[in-house]
Parts: C-alpha cells; sequence; structure tokens
C-alpha cells in the first residue's frame, strides 16, 4: 500500500512538472543601427528562438543576407540591455551561412536573462569585427 501511495505520488510530481513546462517564442530583427556603436554594414538579418521550459533548450533560427564583406561569426550574447555589449553565450559558428540553425541548454539563470529580454544575436564580418548587425531577442506575446 505504501508503494502504491509513493508510485502515485511520483506519477503526480510527474504531471505537474509536465502541466506547468511552457514553450516561450523570441524574436530579434538585426539591424546595424542597433549595433554597439552603430555600424555602416549593408547586413541585416532576423532571428526567432524557442525555448522549452521543461527541457531548458533553447533551438534558434538565424537569417542573414546583404553583408558587403564575409560573415566571420555571430553568436547571441548577454546578458545586456539595448545600447549595452556582453559576453558570447551561445556560438552560433565562425564563417556561418544563412540560414543558421542548432539548438543549445540554458541554464536558469540564463532563462531568466532572456526572458527579461537581456540577450541579443549579433552578427560579425571582416568589415565589422566586432559586430556588423544586431538584434535584440524579445518575447513574442
Amino acid at each position: 500500500m505504501l508503494r502504491q501511495s509513493l508510485l502515485a505520488a511520483g506519477f503526480a510530481v510527474a504531471f505537474a512538472g509536465t502541466a506547468l513546462a511552457a514553450t516561450e517564442k523570441f524574436h530579434a530583427t538585426l539591424s546595424a543601427a542597433s549595433e554597439v556603436p552603430p555600424t555602416h554594414s549593408t547586413g541585416s538579418g532576423e532571428a526567432t528562438a524557442t525555448l522549452d521550459t521543461a527541457t531548458h533548450e533553447l533551438t534558434y533560427d538565424v537569417t542573414f543576407s546583404g553583408f558587403s564583406s564575409d560573415v566571420t561569426a555571430a553568436h547571441i550574447h548577454g546578458p545586456a540591455e539595448p545600447g549595452k555589449n556582453a559576453g558570447v553565450v551561445v556560438p552560433l559558428g565562425n564563417a556561418p551561412k544563412s540560414p543558421i540553425h542548432g539548438s543549445a541548454r540554458l541554464t536558469a539563470e540564463q532563462e531568466q536573462q532572456l526572458a527579461a529580454g537581456l540577450y541579443y544575436v549579433n552578427i560579425h564580418s571582416k568589415n565589422n569585427p566586432s559586430g556588423a548587425v544586431r538584434g535584440q531577442l524579445e518575447a513574442v506575446k
């Protein structure tokens, strides 16, 4: 009887955890004007991301085009509000080609920072090695 009660309690906790799991969506428009400091890059881009709060998995898609020099790197940076710079949280590749698809596991603290709007996507190019275009990841409501 005790074993059945413990089993039932375990299932209840498992189902409660699943019921609380959510999928959160984020979007960023990448532009030269949003870079810190702003650049004269001819490139632009877009990023979408989905966070599964049950698995802590962030899945992302980044597209970009129009650069006058080779793209050398791409990253998700944070934590930083618009107008501020921060370190790399998720590397998206060296010399990446558009589109970039991938996923990364986030910590609880990183999930909170993402949800607070403190992460941004940054594309670097040969002409703008510190960053050519940037876009803040914002929650899609």
